[in-house]
């Protein structure tokens, strides 16, 4: 159950429906009594998601953001810390992911897919890192895919910018982890049981059957585990996939 007055806030990048995957990583911090900042560029979206929060009993405030407007990202993380209470987790989840053949592809295509897969990831690493070292603690935890570890046609933007966020990951972790700060990437190898798949790939996701996308409240789940993960075994990287998906 939420707490009227929290103690302590979250961030949360790349807010989109509220039946979305960064709906539900919102609503879990909501219950678990963090002040919510749901940042997202649609404004009636991220509104959605924290009245909804507000209704379970939390607290939370929207703001429009841009993860790829450097500008942006600055000014998201001002607000949280100017009106909520002490920052202690970020997560980005801002993804873009599409395909092209890659000797028709535009320049300006594979530059949107890795400004939004991997720049704004640098930017919101880079606000987290200053916000959270002087603290010496808190945690920033990366949405990562299949495509992290792997290129493979027709997604050659979507994997280089990935594994772009991948190493951004990593070398955060190598940096602020001796600081107290935990940095982790998670793996999402499979279909997303949200908002964008079932709306407009509505076959595709009956097909894949009971228990076969990821289940978003169960993801949510797995990213609080790992904000509250004991320092002396923190996790870096972990995978998740349905129980039926072949890897």
């Amino acid at each position: 159950m939420a707490i009227s007055d929290p103690t302590s806030s979250a961030i949360v990048v790349g807010v989109g429906p509220e039946s979305g995957l960064g709906g539900a990583l919102c609503r879990r911090l909501g219950r678990e009594g963090l002040h919510v900042f749901v940042a997202g560029r649609t404004p009636e979206n991220i509104e959605r998601v924290a009245d909804s929060i507000r209704k379970d009993g939390g607290s939370a405030t929207p703001v429009v953001t841009d993860a790829t407007v450097e500008e942006d990202v600055i000014r998201l993380f001002d607000v949280a810390q100017a009106q909520g209470p002490v920052l202690e987790l970020v997560i980005y989840n801002a993804g873009n992911n599409a395909w092209g053949s890659f000797v028709e592809m535009e320049a300006e295509f594979f530059e949107n897919m890795w400004r939004v897969g991997c720049f704004g990831g640098f930017l919101v690493g880079r606000e987290a890192a200053r916000r959270l070292a002087p603290l010496k603690k808190g945690s920033v935890l990366f949405m990562g895919a299949t495509a992290s570890l792997r290129g493979r046609p027709p997604f050659t933007a979507f994997a280089s910018a990935k594994a772009g966020l991948r190493a951004i990951t990593q070398a955060m972790a190598r940096e602020f982890g001796p600081q107290g700060i935990h940095v982790a990437h998670v793996v999402i190898d499979g279909a997303v049981d949200g908002d964008k798949i079932n709306r407009n790939l509505p076959d595709y996701a009956k097909s894949k059957g009971e228990d076969g996308m990821l289940n978003i409240e169960a993801v949510s789940d797995t990213f609080w585990m790992l904000h509250k993960q004991h320092r002396s075994a923190w996790t870096l990287e972990l995978d998740l996939r349905p129980f039926k998906e072949t890897f």
